[in-house]
């Protein structure tokens, strides 16, 4: 038998170890090395795990915040005396706040990271929904509605640019789910403000129980997002006249751009499904209030369903046969809705369109968020950020635009006229077809240094 010579090892307290040379110390060496590597490959793991939630919670909290915010309109009109008019005009400023909010996002999220986006907007959001509760006069209503839609806007741009960084870290879908959970997150909302208001709670009380508890979540959540070095570039203000055209057009790709204009016409039907599908079912086919009301349940209830599997799908299927066979699907629900001779089948066929605009939008949003990121993550914020410039515009104008339409040729009419935009969407279904890096470095907890891994 070999002899292996020994070395000696000191160890804490002066004590010594000999430890072997040769062939059985070299594959100690490579033993240790391996479980060095598992122990990493495992934390990365958890790192990972840990920012997915930390993500899916954020767009819970989001989502519960707007609905707790819509479900209270009535008291907000009746606390405030508003006008119809009045209240209208008010509706807008959030939405105008929220346009001018994602223009920022990107050059915000560069300067400081997307992360610490999420974390400021997060507890901005209930905030200026106090604010709203607290105005004392339209003037200060108005700001704090314009505070309401740009925080929520930042939140919405950052939070999605988020979910993409998680996704390319685990090289596995999670958009779809993120998005479910904001559905989830709006019906536990508005059930929790329409108690609210039942119970005759004021908007100042319910949003300042809603804002402690949403500030508990972030506080909790918000050291786990993925964190991405803000950019050391040069501020746009003191870039030459080339640069800061470059940072202005920063997202403006032509991919990004029919990104853009396929998430609008999803999005536009989404909305005009919403705000139309009870006048439709009541007015134009006789259902009843009680019965009206089952349209937009049935298109909520199945789109969220299909979005609880929808990263289970993407992961089996091309992103691109989703979209397709999703806005083929939206558009034979709507096709029914509108041949339907009954109010049963129509609600049949708005559950059918809710279950086809399930996945596309998610995936969008994620095929955007991915052609941004050569640019790092501030990228990724950048187009997604030119993306809801794009999905927020078709959102607040199909409503109304549906309305005026429908005046000249009737919402029968105007409904089959969303069809198209839908068929054009399963055309173009490849665009968004895309493969993360390989490379893809792994999600670090903000404030987390890389030795601590």
């Amino acid at each position: 038998m070999s002899k292996i010579r020994l070395r000696a090892v000191v160890l804490p307290g002066g004590a010594r170890r000999e430890a072997p040379y040769g062939k059985a110390g070299r594959m100690s060496e490579v033993a240790r090395d391996a479980g060095r590597e598992r122990r990493r490959e495992g934390r990365e793991g958890r790192a990972v795990r840990r920012a997915r939630a930390a993500v899916t919670a954020v767009f819970a909290v989001n989502g519960a915040l707007i609905a707790a915010f819509a479900v209270r309109t009535p008291s907000l009109k009746t606390e405030h005396a508003l006008t119809a008019g009045l209240l209208g005009l008010l509706t807008a400023l959030v939405g105008v706040a929220a346009l001018a909010a994602t223009q920022v996002a990107g050059r915000l999220a560069a300067r400081i990271g997307s992360a610490w986006v999420v974390r400021i907007a997060a507890v901005a959001l209930p905030l200026a929904l106090l604010g709203v509760g607290l105005a004392g006069g339209p003037v200060h209503l108005a700001a704090a509605m314009l505070l309401v839609g740009a925080a929520n806007g930042l939140l919405d741009t950052a939070m999605n640019a988020q979910a993409v960084m998680v996704e390319r870290a685990a090289h596995r879908p999670i958009m779809n789910g993120c998005h479910a959970a904001w559905s989830i997150g709006s019906v536990a909302g508005s059930l929790t403000g329409g108690a609210a208001a039942q119970a005759g709670m004021s908007l100042t009380t319910h949003y300042l129980i809603l804002g402690a508890a949403v500030t508990a979540v972030v506080l909790v959540v918000g050291g786990r997002l993925p964190a991405e070095e803000p950019s050391a570039g040069p501020s746009p203000a003191r870039t030459d006249d080339g640069a800061g055209r470059r940072g202005r057009r920063a997202g403006w790709a032509r991919r990004v751009l029919l990104l853009g204009a396929m998430g609008a016409a999803v999005l536009a039907c989404e909305g005009a499904v919403i705000t139309w599908s009870g006048v439709f079912l009541h007015e134009d086919l006789g259902a009843s209030l009680g019965t009206a009301s089952l349209g937009l349940v049935a298109f909520t209830a199945w789109q969220t369903a299909g979005r609880l599997v929808g990263d289970r799908l993407s992961a089996r299927h091309p992103a691109r046969v989703l979209v397709r066979s999703g806005a083929a699907l939206a558009a034979a629900g709507l096709t029914a809705v509108v041949v339907a001779p009954t109010p049963i089948l129509a609600v049949a066929g708005f559950a059918l369109a809710g279950l086809g605009l399930a996945t596309p939008l998610p995936l969008i949003f994620s095929a955007a968020g991915h052609a941004g990121t050569e640019e790092g993550g501030a990228g990724a914020t950048a187009a997604v950020a030119r993306l809801t410039t794009m999905t927020y515009s078709a959102m607040l104008l199909a409503p109304a635009l549906v309305g005026r339409v429908a005046e000249a040729l009737g919402l029968t009419w105007t409904l089959a006229l969303l069809v198209p935009p839908l068929v054009t969407v399963a055309w173009k279904a490849p665009v968004v077809a895309r493969t993360p890096s390989s490379s893809t470095p792994p999600v670090v907890a903000a404030g987390v240094p890389d030795e601590a891994l």
